[in-house]
């Protein structure tokens, strides 16, 4: 224990009784969890033992309904109670068995089912079935009033002994276990108690009593006691330190001692040859002198905390080597806390340094942080846009292909009517064939009836008759030669008609053709721009995503940045306590503008105006 530090100590002692602590408490909580256990069981038992004391009731109700209604078969209400009774004494054997968690009554209950079957099948049910017969109702009734419940009795009372056992054995179980709680809160107080006053005796031996007995030692080296006895210096921790420095100042007193007691030797020497060597020991004492006077101030300086004073002054030869042990001592001492300076600033040095490239990664984080905010923003603009030019360019296909569709089934359409106007052609070709027919019929229709009426002229009156006839159908063949001839005219008309619709509809066809390959080139282009669209649509969502994730990383690196900026604040303040400490030394001229702590504050706070 000597050469563990008081911070390890301490840590043992708490970790002792902390450790005391928590082994009573867990053998508490077990102890505390097996009388929670006995108890819930106990009551269960309790309940079950109860629950069969009611079944048994029950099954005492439905005998008496059984022989009110032998006693009175024309009382139906009793054997509607019997039936009711018998239900609920069914449901208490289902809801016991489903309860209980020992097997014993497990196997009982059923025992005890089997008991008030076999009573319904054999005693029961034969009864109530002979009390509604008039004539075996006496039989009955002579039946009924027989005891007939011995065996359930004694089922239940089988369940009901093993119930009070359970609760019995279970109320030990608890109480053996609320004396282990008792025990163990008993015990552990004690043992918390005893580890308590031990680990503070222990610590009074190892840190309270020797840092006494080490003021002791102090006050009695001050007073110029310089035959104590420096106990602890072989020690590891504060206490060895301790004792190491005042050991420093104790050889320093006896060193002082014998120098002193050197010198009055020496004057003792010198006052028996004082006529020979008065001269030489006035000078020695005049050295003497100085050398105790340098020494003393010296020490008083170091005890200020001086460590930068040296004893420049010349002494004897036999005093040089106490000064040049002191100058060394103190040298040592000095480079010693120029060492823990240097190194504290250099720790102060880098965490500022580091404090402020923090503080710089932390705004040029949160910027970038904001750029991808905004390019991000920015890309799903950019996103739904293009996704509302793919939905537009596939509208935009889907109307194409419908055009293409319009125009290949109107290019049908053309083509039948092309067809149509040659079937008309032909067919007026042939009208007019017919009326070339018609045209010859008539002229030579004219022709006889001119003969007819030349004839009828010669024939005198008896041909009269004959030539009117004549007349009217030489007329009626020239009405029928003109309308022929108009007919044809008009045919000839239409024909020529037919021929220029022909060759419009032909053109209408031909220009129809190419609108259609032109709407096809339309349709795959618009196919194509669709497609890339999409694709584009398709690797601006995942480019969006990227620069979302980019995003979130650098919200975490900025948060990051902060908590390193934060540990880098508190290091530099204990570095600045540490500092502050290490300062009350004086260690040079021109130490406190020449500190490297304070020219690496100066350096950050330039740093910081500049940003």
């Amino acid at each position: 224990m000597n050469n563990l530090r008081i911070s390890a100590k301490l840590a043992v002692a708490f970790a002792a009784m902390i450790g005391v602590s928590a082994v009573s408490s867990i053998v508490l909580f077990f102890s505390l969890q097996q009388i929670s256990d006995a108890a819930d069981a106990a009551t269960r038992s309790m309940s079950l033992a109860a629950k069969i004391e009611t079944v048994m009731a029950h099954m005492i109700d439905q005998q008496n309904s059984m022989r009110a209604f032998v006693a009175n078969p024309a009382e139906t209400s009793q054997a509607e109670s019997y039936a009711e009774t018998q239900a609920i004494v069914d449901k208490g054997l289902d809801d016991f068995a489903a309860t209980t968690q020992v097997p014993e009554q497990k196997a009982r209950i059923e025992v005890m089912r089997k008991a008030v079957l076999a009573w319904r099948a054999e005693v029961g049910d034969p009864i109530m079935a002979m009390a509604r017969n008039p004539e075996t109702v006496e039989q009955a009734r002579e039946l009924a009033g027989k005891p007939s419940l011995g065996s359930i009795r004694e089922a239940k009372t089988a369940i009901s002994d093993a119930a009070a056992e359970l609760v019995a054995m279970r109320n030990a179980t608890r109480d053996a276990a609320q004396t282990t709680a008792n025990a163990a809160l008993l015990i552990g107080g004690l043992a918390s108690i005893a580890v308590a006053v031990a680990m503070a005796a222990l610590l009074g031996r190892t840190i309270s009593a020797p840092v006494n007995a080490m003021n002791a030692l102090m006050r009695r080296l001050a007073a110029g006691d310089n035959s104590v006895e420096i106990k602890g210096a072989e020690r590891r921790d504060e206490i060895g330190e301790m004792a190491a420095a005042v050991q420093v100042f104790k050889d320093a007193a006896i060193e002082k001692v014998r120098l002193e007691e050197e010198a009055e030797g020496q004057r003792r020497q010198a006052e028996v040859d004082r006529l020979e060597r008065e001269r030489l020991k006035a000078i020695e004492e005049e050295q003497d002198r100085i050398a105790i006077s340098a020494l003393g101030e010296a020490l008083d300086r170091l005890a200020g905390g001086d460590l930068t004073h040296r004893i420049n002054v010349e002494f004897a030869p036999k005093a040089l080597k106490l000064r040049e042990d002191f100058n060394a001592a103190a040298a040592k001492l000095r480079n010693t806390l120029q060492a823990i300076n240097g190194s504290t600033s250099g720790v102060r040095s880098g965490s500022d340094e580091i404090a402020l490239a923090a503080d710089d990664l932390s705004r040029r984080t949160e910027q970038q942080a904001a750029n991808l905010e905004e390019t991000a923003a920015a890309l799903d603009q950019i996103t739904a846009t293009v996704r509302k030019t793919a939905a537009g360019a596939q509208d935009a296909s889907g109307l194409v292909a419908d055009a293409r569709k319009g125009a290949e089934e109107s290019g049908r359409v053309v083509d039948r009517a092309v067809s149509a106007m040659g079937e008309i052609e032909e067919s007026s070709k042939q009208i007019a064939q017919i009326i070339g027919v018609i045209d010859e019929i008539a002229f030579q229709t004219n022709l006889l009836a001119l003969n007819a009426g030349v004839e009828a002229a010669r024939a005198g009156d008896a041909g009269k008759g004959f030539a009117v006839v004549a007349s009217e159908v030489r007329a009626l063949a020239q009405r029928s030669a003109e309308a022929a001839k108009e007919i044809k005219g008009l045919i000839s008309t239409s024909s020529e008609q037919v021929k220029q619709g022909v060759d419009l509809v032909g053109q209408t066809g031909s220009a129809l053709q190419q609108i259609v390959k032109q709407v096809a080139d339309i349709d795959r282009l618009v196919s194509e721009i669709a497609a890339s669209a999409k694709e584009q649509a398709t690797g601006l969502h995942e480019v969006n995503a990227a620069v979302n994730q980019m995003d979130q990383m650098t919200q975490q690196n900025a948060a990051m940045v902060e908590e390193s900026t934060a540990a880098t604040q508190s290091l530099r303040g204990e570095a600045g306590e540490l500092a502050g400490l290490v300062g009350q030394f004086r260690v040079g001229e021109g130490d406190i503008d020449s500190n490297p702590v304070h020219a690496a504050q100066a350096r950050l706070n330039q740093a910081m105006r500049a940003a």
